[in-house]
């Protein structure tokens, strides 16, 4: 299954935030250490997807807030240094920090404070920002919340397509799964990604390709499965951010290269 829009410059709109992913080598012992090994990095949906888009050689531009501690001043680093320039205002205040429990290369939890990054806003969007951006990609995470959701809106009435991931069950739950569909409805993505349990609530979305990721099985896309590239799984972190962005960029089999990549290392970061 092929690429199916030839676009030039990718745009992602939505969180960067430091990431902090933690392997504990048995049950969690309370009031007392567990042995772990762990990864801190740049993270968030869109800038991980920006990340993969990039590593995969195309051309991506990250839309993102940035907070004013010192965790900003890391995460913008690793960006530059995955090669991901990244637009947005400076707001006052910390960056968002989620702290993902990764066991056995093939579950994950994620505690999540997102800081500013839902604090971007409509009027802080620049034009220029978006010019000649051919595809816009929204997590749920940038559409369910305000300001940022503003922002979201704003950016995909001036980019000619859109993609969208379904990013979390208890995000579509916050927000009302009906609400949802009628959200996506009127957006019109001409793709929507999620896993089996975010797919299921949301249903068939009419003129809209759902591609279902189904993590060690592969994935589902124009009712066809197609199954996952063999790997030394340790760490599924970003498996999906990876391939939903080598999906934008190359199609199916790009996307289940890259999330093969994904899972066989630490961090959702390439």
């Amino acid at each position: 299954m092929g690429h199916p829009w030839p676009v030039t410059v990718f745009c992602v709109l939505g969180d960067a935030h430091l990431d902090v992913v933690v392997c504990p080598e048995g049950p969690v012992a309370e009031e007392t250490d567990t042995p772990a090994r762990t990864w801190v990095g740049a993270g968030g949906q869109a800038a991980n997807v920006a990340a993969w888009i990039a590593a995969l050689g195309g051309q991506a531009r990250l839309i993102a807030a940035r907070g004013t501690d010192q965790a900003a001043r890391l995460v913008a680093g690793d960006l530059q240094n995955h090669g991901v320039p990244r637009y947005g205002p400076v707001i006052e205040g910390p960056t968002g920090v989620v702290v993902s429990l990764s066991y056995d290369g093939a579950r994950r939890s994620m505690l999540t404070d997102r800081g500013v990054g839902p604090e971007l806003s409509a009027a802080a969007l620049d034009e220029a920002w978006l010019a000649g951006c051919g595809l816009l990609h929204l997590p749920a995470y940038s559409l369910t919340r305000s300001p940022v959701s503003g922002a979201a809106l704003a950016a995909a009435a001036r980019v000619p397509r859109l993609s969208v991931d379904l990013s979390s069950t208890a995000v579509l739950q916050d927000y009302g799964v009906a609400r949802f569909r009628a959200l996506l409805a009127r957006l019109r993505p001409e793709v929507v990604f999620g896993n089996e349990a975010e797919a299921g609530l949301i249903g068939d979305l009419p003129g809209t390709d759902l591609v279902v990721k189904l993590g060690a099985r592969g994935v589902r896309a124009g009712g066809t499965v197609y199954p996952a590239h063999p790997a030394d799984a340790t760490d599924p972190t970003g498996a999906g951010d990876a391939f939903a962005a080598g999906y934008l960029v190359g199609g199916v089999s790009v996307g289940l290269a890259a999330a093969a990549r994904a899972v066989a290392k630490m961090g959702a970061m390439p």
